[in-house]
């Protein structure tokens, strides 16, 4: 009973996580195309600073759909481990993506589409060898995760990174490098899953029947939550403000889900229950995602398709043709030459 109640708890957060994708990913979609109506009537646009968009009902109809997204993805960590529903995460730029290509009239090119199939192969890869089981079924089992001397070590480093790069580095090289405010929200976000994974397990117990407010972990872990996240929000939201969101949304997914898969094998020990074809089989989902999603917004401003690289190759092939046209026309002269040179002497 309890193996089949596990993978009952696994489809779930699957679900979830997979919801969780389509309601984020749609509310980018509703959300444009609120701004872009208010744009057309001649209202202030919100990057001058302009509150229009709160007349909209489009744009709330894309904050509520952002909102029921970001709660299916909560409970999904309480279902499922983080090894699987954080890499899903990824499926939401996938739906974003194509909605847009139907919805914008933004172009999906070449580069979009192979992107866009490489995450739906790598994302399907990692749900077919990922843990079924969960691992931590309440919060005392929690507390006792939580005071492991591995993951204790873990957090300290973290912090420690996350200091060193707010107060050294980032004020030094935060302008010039990418790489900078970016480390500190990916460090920082594995340990807000480690706190949501906790808050999620402390409402599957409330919905039990059981004290979970008098339990003092569960407020720890809201206040960590709180920390944590509105350090990732102010960090990515100055890395968004200085670079290209091209490069900021690939790089952030990388350096996020590696610190999270990081965080859950040395916390939950998801790892440690998977054979060596699992291991290989979820590593080798994570690249694929990773370079549909560098293929996705790394080339998105170039114009790459089907008919392009028809036509390009047929270029190409024109001067191979005539080149070789040429050098026969060429060698038929030379020998032409030659068989008068001989014919001369005997006329």
């Amino acid at each position: 009973m309890g193996e089949d109640r596990g993978k009952y708890d696994f489809y779930i957060g699957l679900g979830l996580a997979v919801s969780s994708s389509i309601f984020i990913g749609g509310s980018f979609i509703l959300k444009k195309k609120g701004l872009l109506r208010l744009a057309r009537k001649g209202s202030m646009r919100a990057g001058q600073g302009g509150h229009a968009y709160l007349k909209e009902w489009l744009w709330w109809a894309g904050l509520l759909s952002m909102g029921a997204g970001e709660a299916a993805n909560f409970a999904a960590y309480a279902f499922a481990p983080a090894t699987l529903v954080t890499p899903l995460g990824a499926l939401s730029v996938l739906v974003s993506a194509v909605l847009s290509s139907y919805f914008l009239t933004e172009r999906l090119n070449l580069h979009g589409k192979l992107g866009c199939l490489l995450s739906i192969l790598g994302s399907t890869t990692m749900v077919i060898h990922a843990p079924q089981e969960e691992e931590i079924s309440s919060l005392d089992h929690m507390s006792e995760k939580l005071v492991d001397p591995a993951f204790l070590s873990f957090a300290i480093v973290v912090i420690i990174v996350a200091l060193i790069f707010i107060f050294v580095v980032g004020p030094r090289h935060g302008q010039s490098n990418i790489l900078v405010y970016i480390t500190i929200c990916s460090v920082i976000g594995s340990l807000s899953v480690s706190c949501v994974k906790g808050l999620g397990i402390a409402i599957k117990e409330a919905i039990a029947g059981k004290d979970v407010v008098g339990n003092p972990l569960a407020w720890i872990l809201l206040l960590g939550l709180l920390a944590c996240v509105s350090t990732q929000i102010n960090y990515l939201n100055k890395a968004l403000d200085i670079f290209n969101t091209s490069l900021v949304t690939p790089i952030y997914y990388v350096f996020f889900t590696t610190s999270v898969l990081s965080c859950s094998a040395i916390l939950f020990k998801e790892w440690g229950h998977m054979g060596a074809g699992d291991v290989i089989g979820t590593l080798s989902g994570f690249l694929t995602i990773i370079v549909g999603i560098f293929l996705l917004h790394a080339f998105k401003d170039v114009s790459v398709s089907l008919s392009s690289l028809a036509v390009s190759m047929r270029k190409d092939e024109r001067p191979a043709a005539n080149g070789v046209a040429s050098h026969y026309e060429l060698l038929h002269e030379s020998t032409g030459d030659m068989e008068d040179r001989e014919m001369g002497p005997a006329v």
